[in-house]
Formats: C-alpha cells, sequence, structure tokens
C-alpha cells in the first residue's frame, strides 16, 4: 500500500472503514439530529451496521457488479448502505431525492437497478408510481417506516429487516464478508454518479475507488484535514461534491458527518455542530447573504450604519488580514473592532465561527461575493471541477486566493489549454467510463488520456486557472466581440434581487436579459415600502420592481464597461419573467443550473420580443405544481431598457 499523512493507503472504501473502526472505533463516525436530538454512531458501530446491511443483501442475492440505487436526504444509514454495497464489489448509485418519478425511471432502467433503498414514504410512493415500468426490480428497502404500515407488499422491505437478516447471516457465516472486501481492488468501480443532463440525457459517470480516494487524499492532504473536522452533510448525496467532501474524505480521514433533521432546520444544526469544514455551491452562499441583507434591512439606522461602515473596513482589508499579508495598523485597529461588533456576531448567527476552510464549486462564484465572505474572515477557496474528475482539478492555495480565478492544478492533477481555448485535465480522479456509452467515453477522452472538460479557460501569469465560460457558449457578438454568457449571469445573480439570469446575445447587435427575481429578498423590499401583492407573478410585474432590477443591470453594464473584452456585452433590453424557473419544469437541473437552450427554445416567443422594437409581450405557460398538479401562468410582460455606456468612443444606446 502506498503511505501517505494518514498512513497506508487501503485500496478501498470498507477497508478504510475496517480501518478506522481498529484504529478509533470509539469515536463518532456519524451524527443524525432526529426529533430534535442529536444521534451518535461510532466508527464500530458504523463498522458493525455496514457488516449487517451487506450480509443481509447477500442473502437477497445481490451480486458482484449490480447497482443498487439509494434516494433521500442525508441520513447515515444511506452513506451505511453505500459502502455496504461496495463491500460486496457492488455500485451504489446516489439519485436526487427531490427527483420525479418520470426522472427516477430514466435512471432506474438506464442502470438496470434490482435493488433500491429509499429514505422514507414519500420516495416509496415515487417508485409504487413507476413499478409497472420496472421489471427488473426486486427489493425496495425503507429507512423511515412513518405511514408504512399499510404497505404489505412482499418485495417492500423495512431496512431493519434487512438489518436482522444480514446479523443472522453473519453470524453463519462469519468470514464471507471479511473475504468478499478483500476481493475488492482499487480499480474497481466504487460509485456512479449521473451528470446533470444540462445539453442531454444524464450520463452515468463510473468512478473508481482509486479516483475517489487520490481525489479525498489530495484535497485533505492539501488543506491539512484531519479526523478532528466536523462536517454537515446537507447537499443532494447525488452530486459529486457532497460524495467527495463528505462520504469519502470521512472515511480517508475519519472526521465525522453530521446529518441535519430536515431542509428546514439546517441553519439551526449548522450553529450547533459548528462545523470546521465547509462545502457549499455559490447559490447557498448568495441566498445566505440574501438573508443578511434582509435582516439588515430591517434593523435600525444605528445597526445598519455602524454595519456598511465595518463592512466597507473589511472590503478594504479583510481579505488581506486573512491572507496574512501587510495592512496599516489602522485598518487592523479597525478591522478587530468589527470582528467584536459585526463579523464575529455575523459568522456566528451563519454558523461559521468554527469554519477554518469553506469550499465553493459547481458554479463561477461572482468575485464580489467569494471578497464578501472572506473579508469577514471566512477561508473560503473556489474549486474547479466536474462529476468526471471527482469533483476538483484545481486548488486555491492559502495566502494566493484570487477572486478570479479557480487556482493552481492540484497535486499530482495535469492541465492544459486546447488551441481552441478548451481546457484539458489528466490524473488519477478521472472517470473510468460512461456507463454503456462508450461512444461517449471515447468523445471525452482524447488520444493522451486527456479528460475534455467543455470549459474555456486560460493561465494568468502566476499560473492560475481562469474560467471563461463553457466553450460552446463563448461566442460573439455581431461586431466580433467576445459574449460569455455565464460571466455575465454570475454578475447579475450577485444582486439579492436577482435569483437567476439568462442572457443571450450570440451572433446579435446587442445582449438581452431574462430575469428571475429572488421572492424573499424583493417581496421584504415590497413590504418595506408598502407595496402590496398577490404572489410572484403580481410582484414581478410592478413598475417599482422593473425599476429596481434596471438598477442592479446598469450597474453591471458599468463594470462590464471596465472588462475590456467583454465590453461590448452590456445588456440592452431585459425582462422579469412570470415564473420562476424550476427543474421540475426541466427548465433547470436538479443541481440548479439553467438549462439554456431549452429556455431559449420554450421562451422563444420573448427572445424575439427582446429582439423587435416591442414593448411588452403576452406569455402563457404549462407549470407543475409540487402536488403533481398542472396548471398555466400567463402574463403580459413588460420589455425595458437598461443603460448602456459607451465603449471606445462608440455612442451610447
Amino acid at each position: 500500500m502506498a503511505e501517505s499523512l494518514y498512513g497506508p493507503v487501503p485500496e478501498t472504501f470498507p477497508r478504510w472503514l475496517l480501518r478506522h473502526a481498529r484504529e478509533r472505533g470509539g469515536q463518532p463516525a456519524m451524527r443524525e439530529k432526529d426529533l430534535g436530538i442529536w444521534q451518535s454512531w461510532t466508527w464500530q458501530q458504523v463498522a458493525d451496521e455496514v457488516r449487517a446491511l451487506a450480509c443481509g443483501l447477500i442473502e437477497l442475492g445481490f451480486q458482484r457488479g449490480q447497482n443498487l440505487a439509494v434516494v433521500g436526504d442525508n441520513r447515515p444509514r444511506m452513506y451505511m448502505m453505500m459502502t455496504a454495497v461496495q463491500c460486496l464489489g457492488g455500485v451504489p448509485l446516489p439519485l436526487y431525492q427531490d427527483a420525479v418519478a418520470d426522472e427516477l425511471l430514466f435512471v432506474l432502467l438506464d442502470a438496470e437497478v434490482r435493488f433500491l433503498f429509499v429514505e422514507d414514504q414519500e420516495q416509496v410512493d415515487k417508485v409504487l408510481e413507476i413499478l409497472p415500468q420496472l421489471p427488473a426490480l426486486r427489493h425496495l428497502f425503507y429507512d423511515d417506516a412513518r405511514g408504512m404500515r399499510h404497505y404489505t407488499q412482499a418485495f417492500i422491505h423495512d431496512v431493519r429487516e434487512l438489518l436482522a437478516m444480514g446479523r443472522l447471516h453473519n453470524a453463519n457465516h462469519p468470514d464471507l464478508l471479511d473475504s468478499e472486501i478483500e476481493r475488492g481492488v482499487g480499480d474497481d468501480v466504487s460509485v456512479m454518479l449521473y451528470t446533470s443532463g444540462t445539453t442531454g440525457r444524464p450520463k452515468g459517470v463510473r468512478l473508481t475507488h482509486h479516483a475517489f480516494i487520490s481525489a479525498a487524499r489530495g484535497g485533505a492532504e492539501f488543506d491539512r484535514l484531519t479526523a478532528d473536522e466536523e462536517i454537515l452533510s446537507y447537499l443532494p448525496m447525488a452530486w459529486v461534491g457532497d460524495h467527495l467532501f463528505s462520504f469519502a474524505q470521512a472515511l480517508v480521514t475519519g472526521f465525522t458527518i453530521n446529518c441535519p433533521e430536515s431542509a428546514e432546520t439546517v441553519m439551526t444544526d449548522m450553529r450547533e455542530i459548528g462545523p470546521t469544514y465547509y462545502f457549499a455551491p455559490p447559490r447557498v452562499f448568495e441566498n445566505l447573504l440574501t438573508q443578511v441583507m434582509i435582516r439588515m434591512e430591517d434593523a435600525s439606522a444605528i445597526k445598519q450604519k455602524m454595519f456598511h461602515f465595518f463592512m466597507a473596513v473589511a472590503r478594504r482589508c479583510g481579505a488581506e488580514i486573512l491572507d496574512g499579508r501587510p495592512v496599516p495598523l489602522g485598518d487592523r485597529l479597525l478591522y478587530a473592532m468589527g470582528n467584536w461588533l459585526v463579523y464575529g456576531p455575523l459568522k456566528n448567527v451563519l454558523g461559521m465561527s468554527r469554519i477554518r476552510v469553506a469550499y465553493t464549486a459547481g458554479a463561477a462564484i461572482g468575485p464580489d461575493l467569494f471578497r464578501f465572505y472572506r473579508s469577514i474572515g471566512i477561508n473560503l477557496k473556489q474549486l474547479y471541477g466536474q462529476t468526471e474528475t471527482c469533483a476538483y482539478v484545481c486548488l486555491q492555495p492559502d495566502g494566493q486566493i484570487k477572486f478570479d480565478s479557480v487556482g493552481k492544478p492540484a497535486p499530482g492533477v495535469e492541465v492544459r489549454i486546447a488551441d481552441n481555448g478548451e481546457i484539458l485535465v489528466k490524473g488519477p480522479m478521472l472517470l473510468q467510463e460512461y456507463y454503456k456509452r462508450p461512444e461517449a467515453t471515447a468523445e471525452a477522452l482524447d488520444a493522451d488520456g486527456y479528460f475534455m472538460t467543455g470549459d474555456a479557460g486560460l493561465f494568468d501569469d502566476d499560473g492560475h486557472l481562469k474560467i471563461i465560460d463553457r466553450a460552446k457558449d463563448v461566442g460573439k457578438l455581431a461586431n466580433g466581440a467576445m459574449y460569455a454568457p455565464n460571466y455575465i449571469e454570475n454578475k447579475l445573480k450577485f444582486f439579492p434581487y436577482i435569483k437567476e439570469a439568462v442572457v443571450f446575445g450570440a451572433g446579435r447587435e446587442r445582449v438581452c436579459a431574462f430575469i428571475n427575481i429572488d421572492l424573499g429578498a424583493v417581496g421584504n423590499w415590497a413590504e418595506r415600502r408598502g407595496l402590496a401583492y398577490s404572489g410572484y407573478t403580481d410582484l414581478a410585474g410592478k413598475t417599482e420592481v422593473q425599476g429596481l432590477i434596471q438598477e442592479c443591470l446598469e450597474k453591471v453594464n458599468h463594470e462590464l464597461l471596465a472588462e475590456g473584452a467583454l465590453a461590448d456585452s452590456q445588456i440592452h433590453r431585459f425582462l422579469i419573467l412570470h415564473k420562476e424557473l424550476d427543474p421540475d419544469d426541466d427548465e433547470l437541473t436538479r443541481t440548479r443550473k439553467v438549462r439554456r437552450n431549452f429556455v431559449a427554445e420554450k421562451y422563444a416567443v420573448l427572445i424575439e420580443a427582446l429582439y423587435s422594437d416591442r414593448r411588452s409581450q403576452f406569455i402563457e405557460t404549462a407549470v407543475k405544481f409540487e402536488d403533481g398538479r398542472q396548471g398555466k401562468v400567463a402574463a403580459d410582460l413588460a420589455i425595458l431598457e437598461a443603460k448602456s455606456f459607451a465603449v471606445s468612443g462608440r455612442a451610447t444606446r
């Protein structure tokens, strides 16, 4: 076995689990908040339960190489089941818990799933809805027994039945599971994660133990993670970020996974746990900042004045202090006072008082948002990677953080830029293959073994990688100027009032935009001004709200003026959509990435109106409600102008 900071490196995750059970068996491995009380499992208890689950699966005929799907919120037993499957040489397949039945159907059929483990009654009902189309499904296990009393189908099992069956099997065959674990090697597939399907049908990405262990070790050693870390695991288990930063790194380092009671209690649970290590996509950091700004707008005038004064200090020198750079004594004293009065209490409210390192990935984070968190003393770093690369390829070293880059290639990872600007990566963390898609695998890897990311980027003079946009999305305006829609959208989404933005402009003379307002932030803004509204559509149509969004766009236009190659990408016309873009309506992926092509096709009439002389456009859109019902939302949308600024002597339009 190879050596690391954590000793000899086991080849598979089950061997890591057994190692922690031997070395720190009495230490907490997992916690879960249930009915307001934190429940704990030690490493030895986790190992025992994994053994029982695995032996139960053997008893029911689970075989090496088979896929077992897991659907639900982050729960200790969900993670344990994944390890149990790996013990048998099988492949766990976590799916998004909010996926609708049809989305589950596609993956379950594509992956030929015979065994399925779900969290609760809600997920069982989804499966029963599509059961006639799942002839291969043999066993359905559930974790939460509430509401399941009258489900009598023979193939539906309480997971506690599986545990009891497994303990009996292990008593009769005490050496069988150990022999199965010994058969496992690093090149075995450890997990299959499906892509978000931004541009087409999701693909099953098969990743080996070696790939994820390499990524987990590399990240842990880079930022000196230890068994003393605490992490809150609340992001979807189907997302590569959770699999790396919760599952894989916990098994490599031995730190504790904490699962919140529910999505609604995450902030409360975070304050109780006080994680030292934190990971979230930019959208979460945006939402947290939005909540902060909403609360400040409701605060007294004195508190507002104090907040804005010390935040100006933080913007001036906070990030530099965090990076250990020289800062004038006066600013250091003011920052220390601000830490006592503002930054410290703010971090406490956010549950970030103990955070030693935090990551964000999944999409580009706006430089202003990035700077905000680092300025108040949170060591936030931006990662770059994909499902196919085990979440990251670049890392930002302490003291070398740049707000417009994603850092340097991680140790052991090669990154180069192709002639067309596409980022190519190579290293031990790459996918083995796309499941049953040999042609897709061949297209993704070039002759030299580099994975073609589909992103466009460049290296700066210090060797830091800058991401411009998706390579296929980077284009030119009609005048030949560079056009990078994702870059512009991220600037727009920095404003707390803007939840989503979709811009258009490739091959056109000007850039136009769709805007989704943030109902919470704009609703609070409206209420403080006595502006009554009945819901999202009504609020989005208010003249006052349109003016508010117009100001945001004009600020972005002014910033773009200084962006050189992107100065021509200023937004000239926009509209506020009559509904929120929604994954259930196929407008966003489950990771909340805009399905740009789908949105452009669905709302083609609105795009046509933006590029005409029209001042309004009627639209009626079909929507899906949370309870499964379908309806329609109609509105007459105002088409508005945004002030743009002259570029290189050209007249302002």
